[in-house]
């Protein structure tokens, strides 16, 4: 399917589905978005992008209709709702969600929209802001093998690895992975920063030291430099990231796995956000360390 030109919905156009939806706009596509704030999507409409007030007059005639909201809620009501996508998208739409979301909700939806001849594709994102404003996000994807080739080339235009993982469901079961193992190491990355400014080190120095070895992370690279700066705002909300951890718990337990780390860190950011820095970004978990609440 060739972008320009293509008719397409965005629904959702905050921190990074704003950027992704402009990368869609200069690949020549025709975008409508819509938000349930209109001021969020003000700079698209200023650079082109079509206004609707609600999801049917958004999804009406489209051929491919993303969506990035926040919680599993959030996706349900926007796909299977009164008002939702599947009521109102055309016939031969493709869906594609790129909510991080619960893998049996995408299972569901994948169904509905089988009964209503669309296809829907579930393609949960990693890289946060930069990724999204860089064009270089992650996408994994579940879903039909065809839609996924069909709409690869939009993937393209705001990603650089996109790979599709199996059936419905599973590019969230993926995502789960991925939350699991930024878990890990943004906890690593605070750890090594706290131990070096204890030790009385300059954690920028070591940083220039730890950031290119062995102990190389996206975190610790990346991440760092915004903790050390006083610079919490977020690329990716702390309240989102527990959201994440939370569906990630709920699945490892129905599979009956233990995951003692997953476990930590989701009560870490439980304690972020009862502190009230769930609009901050992960990063705030720097704060609570350096701050003796952890």
């Amino acid at each position: 399917m060739l972008i320009n030109g293509t008719k397409i919905a965005f629904i959702g156009t905050g921190v990074m589905g704003a950027s992704m939806a402009r990368h869609l706009m200069h690949a020549g596509a025709q975008v409508t978005v819509y938000n349930r704030t209109k001021a969020k999507a003000e700079a698209l409409i200023a650079e082109g992008a079509q206004w609707a007030e609600t999801i049917p007059e958004a999804v009406r005639g489209k051929t491919v209709i993303f969506t990035m909201v926040g919680y599993p809620a959030d996706v349900e009501a926007v796909y299977l709702g009164p008002e939702g996508i599947l009521d109102h998208a055309p016939m031969g739409a493709i869906l594609v969600d790129h909510t991080t979301s619960d893998p049996a909700l995408a299972v569901q939806i994948a169904q509905a929209a089988a009964q209503k001849s669309m296809k829907a594709l579930d393609a949960p994102v990693s890289g946060g802001d930069i990724g999204a404003k860089n064009a270089t996000l992650t996408i994994m994807v579940g879903g039909d093998k065809t839609a996924f080739d069909e709409v690869m080339p939009f993937f393209e235009a705001m990603g650089k690895k996109i790979v599709l993982q199996g059936g419905p469901g599973a590019g969230q079961h993926t995502k789960m992975a991925n939350q699991i193992a930024i878990a890990g190491s943004l906890t690593g990355a605070v750890e090594a920063i706290r131990y070096a400014e204890a030790a009385g080190l300059d954690p920028v120095r070591v940083l220039e030291s730890i950031g290119g070895g062995s102990a190389q992370s996206w975190q610790l690279v990346n991440m760092v430099p915004r903790m050390l700066n006083g610079d919490f705002e977020p690329g990716f909300y702390a309240k989102h990231f527990l959201k994440d951890l939370r569906i990630a718990l709920d699945n490892a337990k129905k599979m009956k796995l233990r995951l003692p780390l997953l476990e930590l860190a989701e009560q870490f950011f439980a304690k972020a956000s009862a502190g009230g820095f769930g609009e901050k970004g992960t990063q705030i978990l720097y704060h609570l360390y350096k701050n003796g609440m952890i």
